[in-house]
């Protein structure tokens, strides 16, 4: 069972069928929306300041959200993947978006809808990402414009996998075969 602490008087709030995996951590003031999935060795640590993640976003193994105190706050919207070891700090990441594996977007940055940064990027304090937009290299920068309906379409196939995914977690499903 993930630990789930209350800090500061806050309790974290998880929507209706999320998947925590058995060793994530979820602290403090964190709310989550509907059909999440936290993967191994994942802390959301909302002991300083406010998460917010909407609904079907998964957030891979190993990655840390943090914030600074009464600075930055995290906001996820709906649809969005997070990639595995990816560190976010203080961010918003809007709707549809893609943060590759690795990466790291910092204080007040902000990554727009079907954007995508891509995997190892650094994406420093108070950048702007465009919507639909890629995004790579350490510091970040712009690479190219990504089609709008391919952008949806490949964000929405990762958040509907990750979905299934945790389903075979569930004592109560039985997964079919279909590697």
């Amino acid at each position: 069972m993930a630990l789930v602490i209350n800090v500061r008087g806050f309790e974290p709030k998880i929507g209706k069928d999320c998947f925590l995996a058995e060793n994530a951590t979820i602290i403090g003031d964190v709310t989550m929306g509907d059909e999440c999935s936290v993967w191994f060795n994942t802390v959301l640590r909302g002991d300083v300041n406010t998460i917010t993640i909407g609904n079907r976003v998964n957030i891979q193994d190993g990655s840390v959200l943090h914030t600074l105190y009464q600075k930055s706050t995290i906001v996820i919207g709906n649809d969005v993947s997070i990639g595995h070891n990816v560190v976010i700090h203080g961010a918003h990441i809007h709707d549809l978006a893609l943060i590759g594996m690795g990466a790291v977007v910092m204080d007040d940055a902000e990554v727009g809808e079907g954007a995508i940064v891509a995997a190892g990027s650094v994406v420093l304090s108070r950048t702007k990402i465009g919507p639909n937009e890629l995004w790579g290299g350490a510091p970040a920068k712009f690479i190219k414009m990504v089609d709008p309906a391919q952008s949806r379409e490949i964000n929405q196939k990762i958040a509907r996998n990750y979905l299934m995914y945790s389903k075979w977690y569930s004592p109560d499903e039985q997964p079919a075969d279909d590697k």
